[in-house]
């Protein structure tokens, strides 16, 4: 595997933990929503990842195969679960007996989430940095 291909790899995870944030982010945002447009409270969201074939911008110029090793978002999961059921008689949204159907969202295991994800992302800066002072010092090496 060369170092720019590690580059690719890095990126494609720092791709898919900036993808899987911004849905733990939007199921955080949505915790009380209880109309939307499709109808019914909003349905909470998770990424699921999957291995990919990742390709170096240089793989041209070096005349390199793709190289498995990166990560991809291979579906977006909506939770089928039935809604949690509240009783709030004088609520806009309440059916005729007084229940309002709220998101199955858990916001502590949501943010839990997403420092997990976050803590991914940083993990791919901090090796996408690493590579790129192997790069830099095997340039000044050939100096």
């Amino acid at each position: 595997m060369s170092l720019f291909s590690a580059l690719s790899i890095g990126a494609s995870g720092m791709s898919a933990q900036r993808t899987r944030a911004e849905l733990l982010v939007e199921n955080l945002a949505n915790v009380e929503t209880t109309r939307t447009p499709e109808g019914g409270p909003y349905r909470r969201k998770d990424a699921v990842f999957q291995s990919a074939d990742v390709e170096s911008p240089f793989s041209s110029v070096f005349n390199l195969a793709k190289e498995a090793g990166g990560v991809e978002v291979a579906d977006i999961v909506t939770d089928s679960r039935d809604p949690e059921r509240r009783y709030m008689p004088g609520h806009p949204d309440a059916d005729s007996q007084g229940y309002v159907a709220f998101p199955r969202v858990d916001p502590a295991q949501d943010m839990v989430d997403l420092m997990g994800a976050s803590r991914g992302y940083e993990a791919n800066v901090a090796a996408i940095g690493a590579i790129k002072d192997m790069i830099q010092r095997s340039i000044s090496l050939l100096s």
